[in-house]
């Protein structure tokens, strides 16, 4: 069996879109739009355009924290963006995100649209805005951010490195699944030790620094994350599984997680939500039996 040859780089990097596995489609080395698309709006102050990806999944359930706790506000259009079909990549989602990448919100409730883009900047303009879910106090305050950015630093290692390595990428490679394993699991490790001695990420509150992160590790804890659960022995965290299986429970964690989710059980499935009752009327187990007559 002949070893595999050393990969030496050019001087020169140029794009092979072939060697891109199964994102190739929609992955390319320059910004902007490939195509003209308008962003729908619907009635409500704030347009979301996103994806139940655990990016997306972190704002709709600020959105319906929020709504929860009554902030009319706070009331969302959610629209699916579809990535890859390459819709990040049309000319009104660019215009709210130069960056192509979900989520992006466009806050309607002032004299102006205000466009804000990267998950971690949304969460701490809802939270600044409705005065909800950022501690006040300094030291609590600090701690919840210094979390939210961690959060924001440690993902492109989960995602991006593990991820795409041990579930993506057209070969296994392992010095580099190697790599982002030994990564994620130092990740479980940091939180695991915060959540020994806390409740919550900031402290006793649950706070956006909690959304930040539960989406990614709390999915990657139950397995449900790149099915690599057993593969970084998940359940030996038992702190990361308790705060998991807490916020998991919370009502309004339940209907963010359906927001723009077109994958699973067709109950947990709301494609587009525009109103309150959509939870209760337009899922896809009530909505396929319509379009199948």
């Amino acid at each position: 069996m002949t070893e595999p040859t050393e990969y030496i780089p050019p001087k020169v990097w140029v794009w092979n879109k072939e060697s891109g596995g199964r994102f190739a489609n929609i992955n390319r080395p320059i910004a902007g739009p490939t195509h003209d698309k308008v962003l729908p709006v619907g009635r409500h102050p704030m347009q979301l355009y996103s994806l139940a990806t655990p990016n997306g999944v972190k704002v709709t359930v600020m959105l319906e924290e929020l709504l929860a706790l009554g902030h009319a506000g706070a009331e969302y259009d959610a629209w699916l963006i579809r990535i890859n079909e390459g819709d990040q990549f049309g000319s009104g989602f660019v215009a709210v995100n130069p960056n192509s990448k979900i989520p992006a919100l466009l806050d309607r409730s002032g004299p102006e649209p205000i466009r804000v883009f990267e998950s971690g900047a949304i969460l701490l303009h809802l939270a600044e805005k409705f005065g909800a879910y950022l501690p006040t106090e300094p030291k609590a305050r600090a701690e919840c951010l210094s979390w939210l950015f961690w959060q924001m630093g440690s993902a492109p290692y989960l995602g991006g490195g593990f991820g795409h390595f041990y579930a993506y990428a057209p070969t296994k490679i392992e010095y580099a699944i190697d790599r982002f394993a030994m990564e994620v699991k130092r990740q479980l490790d940091v939180l695991d030790r915060r959540l020994a001695e806390a409740e919550f990420l900031a402290g006793d509150q649950y706070t956006i620094a909690d959304m930040a992160v539960w989406p990614w590790y709390g999915a990657l804890a139950k397995g449900l994350l790149y099915e690599g659960g057993e593969f970084l022995s998940v359940q030996d965290y038992k702190n990361v599984q308790r705060w998991t299986d807490h916020i998991a429970e919370r009502p309004a964690v339940k209907r963010g997680r359906m927001v723009n989710r077109g994958w699973g059980d067709p109950a947990s499935q709301l494609i587009e939500r525009h109103d309150a009752s959509d939870f209760e009327t337009r899922t896809q187990d009530k909505l396929a039996p319509a379009a199948e007559g």
